[in-house]
C-alpha cells in the first residue's frame, strides 16, 4: 500500500485602512524601545507636525508618552499621566511601544438656571 500525503495550508486574513500615525490618542514608549523618544518625536514632526506633545516620564519601564493635543485641551496632562501610571504602565515592557485608546467623555450632572 502506498502512502500519499498532501500538504495543505490555511490563511486567516483581514485588513483595514489606517492613517499615519496608526494611532490617534496616546503612545507610550518603553525605556529600551528601538525607535527611542527622539526618533519618534522627529517622525511625528515630519508626518503630523504639532498634533502630539511629548512628556518625559520617570518610570522604571517607560521613557516617554506622546499625547494628542486634542486630549490635552480637555484634560490636564498630569491627570492623564496619573491614569496611565496606574492603568497602563504596569503592563508595559521596557522594549515595547503601546498604543493607548483614550476616549474622554466630559459630562455635567445637572445644569440649572432660571427662565
Amino acid at each position: 500500500m502506498q502512502e500519499t500525503s498532501q500538504m495543505k495550508y490555511s490563511v486567516q486574513l483581514s485588513f483595514e485602512e489606517i492613517g499615519l500615525p496608526p494611532f490617534e490618542d496616546i503612545l507610550v514608549l518603553g525605556k529600551r524601545c528601538s525607535q527611542g523618544k527622539i526618533g519618534v518625536n522627529k517622525s511625528f514632526e515630519f508626518l503630523i507636525p504639532n498634533e502630539f506633545k511629548m512628556f518625559e516620564i520617570d518610570d522604571e519601564n517607560v521613557e516617554a508618552v506622546f499625547i494628542n493635543k486634542k486630549i490635552l485641551k480637555k484634560m490636564d496632562e498630569n491627570r492623564i499621566i496619573r491614569v496611565l501610571q496606574s492603568k497602563v504602565f504596569p503592563f508595559i515592557s521596557d522594549n515595547e511601544i503601546l498604543k493607548v485608546n483614550f476616549k474622554l467623555k466630559i459630562f455635567y450632572d445637572a445644569i440649572e438656571g432660571e427662565f
